[in-house]
């Protein structure tokens, strides 16, 4: 069984969703799963997973908080080598920012699984199933 930590943090709730959504999906395939806000987490939590989900949402073109910053730099060791999904919403702009955080995590050694799962607003319907397909994907 994979162990999965899903870690995220939002704002407004739409990425806090996103995180239960995915969890969703990962759990109805298996998987062990636990779902953890950015101020719960720890490198620990990275170091016992098999597979790592990180969300956040964006403010433009940019991550919006420094929570999730500092946390991905904490843990930057500890991703060399993981298998990590990312996962965000934004409300404005094209969510590019995504792209930026995506090329970070490959340059700490990550193995990604997605190119980065972006939706604009809340996920109902249509996103809300690609967030769940995100999980049953991630318990693979």
């Amino acid at each position: 069984m994979k162990k999965i930590s899903i870690i995220y943090w939002s704002g407004t709730g739409n990425t806090e969703a996103m995180a239960k959504l995915i969890a969703e999906g990962a759990k109805e395939s298996g998987a062990e799963v636990v779902v953890k806000s950015v101020s719960e987490a720890s490198v620990t939590d990275v170091q016992n997973s098999d597979v790592i989900a990180l969300g956040c949402p964006a403010m433009g073109e940019s991550i919006k908080t420094t929570d999730m910053e500092t946390f991905v730099s904490s843990t930057q060791k500890a991703i060399k080598g993981k298998k990590i999904a990312l996962f965000g919403s934004y409300d404005w702009g094209t969510g590019e920012w995504i792209l930026d955080w995506r090329s970070r995590m490959v340059s700490y050694g990550a193995n990604l699984i997605n190119y980065g799962l972006n939706i604009c607003g809340a996920p109902e319907g249509v996103t809300a199933d690609e967030c769940t397909k995100l999980g049953k994907q991630l318990a693979r």
